[in-house]
């Protein structure tokens, strides 16, 4: 859909804007609307991988002339970005977003992915969801922010790559522990429906191969079929999973209430006359916060040994070698002071819910040690897909309610519990 000359308008778009905020050296006599601010993060093609500096040039330009505190964690085309307003050297509640988005090629999109369109109630494009909507609410909260007296600080942490392993923010997290204070507090914005959530799974994901030895499909027994060895161990796996189905207590806070296996990709041979002595497949574990992960990796590795272990004395080359790719924990705040500011904040009144997808809410809790919470405006019912929206109303109920944090921060806060 969007080929790289309507990626080339898009950058060069941006790059005017940002030329033109930088020119501004004064505080703007109007705070952008969280519409507009939306529109402009989605005319940045931030594709994960793709970079994210001009989105970061932009916002820069757009918040320290009113006087926020900026830092930045640089890698490259890519940038972290913590926004700070507030008194220093006081713990304070930071509100969190990923600025990179998922690819739109080979999606059927009616519309430009990369253009705000504004329907029946309805902001389209990429990211409006999963999570401009919320960065966008943000950066309006924090442009009002540093016009209030506030005794409690207000953070915005904005990071990249978050959609292919929560990778970018991990160079922001030493930065953050380097700080004499920690946080009261991480709010996570992920599309939840406005609705409360206090957890999510971790991901784990490996890559295996199979190496077996080669021969002519007609003298199939002189051959380790790798195929083979593959399979049987997907059949481990299943069987894991049917055993963690079978001894878990389901939590009833989420859609699947237990950990999950999945092999996710399988290649293997060349031609049908050749048994096949190399096999890959990849497969991921999506574990609850409370399961032992690195307990459920080492079963697999002992079974798998358990596999290929009769078969080295004929071929002292078989072999199954598990990789791990990337990892990030889980999340289960139980905090009661923390869950208790959220409800207060976020309206929502009822048992806090479970998320099945993954967010960067684990290695904020698991790095700093502080509770982690997840609300956002928007729907992952529409994250990831052709014609991405969140809702005008949505946007709405989410502003109201960080201007209600701002409200609390202008007292000294604290969480107790």
């Amino acid at each position: 859909m969007a080929g790289p000359a309507v990626l080339s308008s898009c950058r060069e778009n941006m790059r005017a804007l940002v030329r033109d905020l930088r020119n501004k050296a004064q505080m703007p006599a109007t705070i952008p609307d969280t519409a507009a601010l939306l529109a402009d993060l989605v005319a940045f093609p931030t594709v994960s991988r793709s970079g994210n500096r001009a989105l970061v040039d932009y916002v820069r330009a757009l918040v320290e002339p009113v006087g926020l505190r900026v830092e930045l964690t640089d890698d490259g085309d890519n940038a972290n970005m913590w926004i700070s307003t507030g008194p220093l050297g006081r713990p304070g509640v930071v509100l969190s977003g990923h600025s990179d988005v998922v690819p739109v090629a080979g999606q059927a999109w009616s519309r430009d992915p990369f253009r705000l369109h504004a329907t029946e109630g309805r902001l389209y494009g990429r990211g409006t969801a999963d999570m401009k909507g919320f960065v966008a609410s943000a950066l309006r909260t924090m442009l009002l922010a540093a016009q209030r007296p506030l005794k409690t600080p207000l953070h915005l942490a904005i990071s990249f790559d978050e959609e292919i392993g929560c990778l970018g923010v991990r160079s922001l997290l030493p930065l953050l522990t380097a700080k004499p204070v920690r946080p009261l507090l991480v709010w996570i914005g992920e599309p939840t429906g406005l609705q409360l959530a206090s957890g999510h799974k971790g991901k784990s994901s490996y890559r295996v191969t199979f190496t077996g030895r080669a021969a002519h499909s007609a003298l199939t027994p002189q051959g380790l079929n790798a195929i083979y060895l593959a399979s049987d161990f997907i059949a481990l796996l299943r069987s894991m999973q049917d055993d963690l189905i079978a001894h878990t207590v389901p939590d009833p806070a989420y859609d699947v209430g237990y950990s999950t296996i999945h092999v996710g990709t399988i290649h293997g041979g060349e031609t049908l006359n050749i048994v096949p002595n190399c096999c890959a497949l990849e497969f991921e574990i999506r574990n609850l916060a409370a399961d032992d992960v690195a307990a459920i990796e080492a079963r697999i590795h002992a079974q798998a040994e358990a596999i290929v272990a009769p078969w080295r004395a004929q071929f002292p080359e078989a072999a199954i070698a598990i990789e791990p790719v990337n990892r990030y924990p889980g999340l289960d705040t139980r905090h009661p002071g923390a869950l208790a500011l959220a409800r207060s904040i976020s309206g929502h009144n009822g048992a806090a819910i479970k998320l099945a997808f993954g967010t960067e809410g684990g290695l904020f809790a698991e790095t700093l040690g502080v509770p982690a919470v997840i609300c956002g405006p928007g729907s992952m019912d529409q994250g990831h897909k052709p014609d991405e929206f969140v809702t005008e109303d949505q946007l709405a109920r989410c502003d109201a309610m960080l201007l209600r944090l701002v409200d609390r921060l202008e007292s000294d806060l604290t969480i107790q519990g």
